[in-house]
């Protein structure tokens, strides 16, 4: 069956209201970039006829501008999930102008196949290579590519020449069977091949490919600050005992990293400190300080979900395939974050908090309580499974205003029960084998600001007896003093009392 070749607004023509849209990508890598375009430009014209046009929209994990910016700034989203990083999207959630529910990334493409969010009407998908018999290889990123195919009535293709047709068996495609007929996943180190380098699909599904040569909207990283790099030395410095301790092994252990800045910066540190031997990646976003430990033989392979790097980073992947071809593969989420292979491999995961409270609970989502930042991406999907799970985060932020560190977190993502570290420029909370008021001590005295732990020491004093001293009337203090004055440190205990 020939492939069809048509426009990205011939292809907005298949897009209806009310359809629920699949996406390929995971963060700006792998999105499809001229169709959203012509869809948002579509609801825009359908809305000045006065007709309604959403859709809801289920994607990997972030996308770029193109995609949930446009969508956004067209009015043109009915619901949207799993997780967005893009200003306008996040305006237009907590303005609530569109519904967004958070979801563990691994989830998604099995609550699909359930039937849990809904049909799958259509799936636009980013690609590198397509052929008439329904080979579909994808670009830098995976996503949730291989269930959105597989259940959508209609499959649109922007097949992006700016990704060489030669990254073709740089991917591992593979899905689990369903209960009550799934098995092991066969994946007992990172660089196991499990599956194909490309997604089957029927070809009658395709309706149309679209042509493009569009880069990537993957931006650079932003330059490191003294915090950022005191907590990948801390890091770095913290697993090197782990080692000499033997509570983890002479060779090491997969490591997996979150996105941004400081997972970059402690990446970095990792691969400076010699102490630490080479080491293998499985993680869900590849990024830059990654590509650069390879180029120096610091990491022997990476196994993820996306490349998610600068584009002068991949450029030079793409330039240099021989080199890279068989020590990086990209795989579906479900399988990238899967728990299961997490617990078998014994990761090391390190992920960020947005917030976290000194009895060890982490909000890695919501400023505040309320309003939502990015969402929780695969941070739950590697913390409960993980052999050991960090989470690092600079000490205050908005020139000490806000202190990282409350009596209780406004949001709860992840549990004291799972946090067993926590790092931030000043030190090293190791939390495992303490009670509530044994970590609260060792999270005040070597991870928060100078300026804020007296108040926390007090606050642990006011604490209720019990188990863990809670103090009910005065637990979201600091977050009411921001509110109020903005500035954490005025907090009077006194006044809460």
């Amino acid at each position: 069956m020939a492939l069809k070749f048509i426009t990205a607004e011939e292809a907005a023509s298949y897009v209806h209201h009310d359809d629920n849209v699949g996406f390929s990508g995971f963060t700006p890598a792998g999105c499809p970039k001229a169709v959203p375009v012509a869809i948002a430009k579509k609801a825009k014209e359908e809305h000045e006829k006065g007709n309604p046009f959403q859709i809801g929209m289920f994607t990997g994990a972030s996308t770029g501008d193109k995609l949930d910016g446009e969508l956004a700034r067209a009015q043109a989203i009915k619901f949207r999930t799993p997780y967005q990083s893009n200003k306008d999207l996040r305006a237009l959630m907590n303005s609530g102008g569109t519904h967004y529910f958070d979801q563990h990334l691994s989830e998604i493409p099995q609550s699909l196949r359930y039937g849990f969010l809904g049909k799958v009407n259509v799936a636009i998908i980013e690609a590198s290579d397509v052929t008439d018999d329904g080979e579909i290889v994808p670009t830098s990123a995976v996503g949730i590519t291989p269930t959105i195919c597989r259940l959508a009535d209609l499959i649109i293709v922007e097949l992006n020449h700016f990704h060489p047709k030669a990254i073709r068996g740089m991917h591992d495609i593979y899905e689990p069977n369903d209960p009550p007929y799934r098995r092991e996943i066969p994946i007992y180190t990172p660089s196991d091949r499990i599956g194909t380098p490309y997604v089957k699909v029927d070809p009658a599904k395709i309706v149309g490919v679209v042509q493009t040569d569009i880069p990537n909207e993957g931006g650079a990283f932003t330059p490191l600050d003294e915090a950022t790099l005191a907590i990948g030395r801390n890091v770095a410095t913290f697993l090197v005992g782990e080692m000499k301790a033997g509570r983890l092994p002479k060779d090491f252990v997969p490591l997996q990293s979150g996105v941004g800045n400081v997972a970059n910066a402690v990446l970095a540190s990792m691969g400076d400190n010699k102490e630490i031997p080479p080491f293998n990646v499985y993680t869900e976003v590849i990024q830059d300080s990654v590509i650069k430990l390879m180029k120096e033989g610091r990491v022997k392979f990476a196994s993820g979900c996306s490349l998610t790097v600068s584009n002068e980073v991949l450029n030079d992947i793409y330039a240099n395939l021989d080199f890279f071809k068989d020590k990086i593969l990209l795989r579906p989420q479900e399988i990238s974050n899967n728990p299961e292979v997490a617990r078998r491999l014994g990761l090391v995961a390190i992920n960020t908090a947005l917030e976290a409270d000194i009895f060890g609970n982490i909000n890695s989502t919501h400023v505040s309580g309320t309003r939502m930042m990015n969402g929780i991406g695969g941070s739950g999907d590697f913390t409960r499974a993980s052999m050991l799970s960090i989470f690092t985060t600079p000490s205050t932020a908005k020139d000490g205003k806000i202190s990282a560190f409350v009596p209780m977190v406004s949001h709860l993502d992840h549990n004291e029960h799972s946090v067993k570290v926590m790092i931030s420029e000043y030190g090293v909370a190791d939390l495992r084998g303490t009670s509530p008021v044994q970590r609260a001590r060792l999270i005040i005295d070597n991870c928060v600001h100078p300026d804020y732990r007296p108040l926390l020491n007090e606050y642990l004093q006011m604490g209720i007896k019990g188990h863990t001293p809670q103090n009910l009337k005065c637990c979201f203090a600091f977050h009411l003093e921001l509110a109020n004055s903005g500035d954490m440190r005025n907090v009077n205990w006194n006044k809460y009392k």
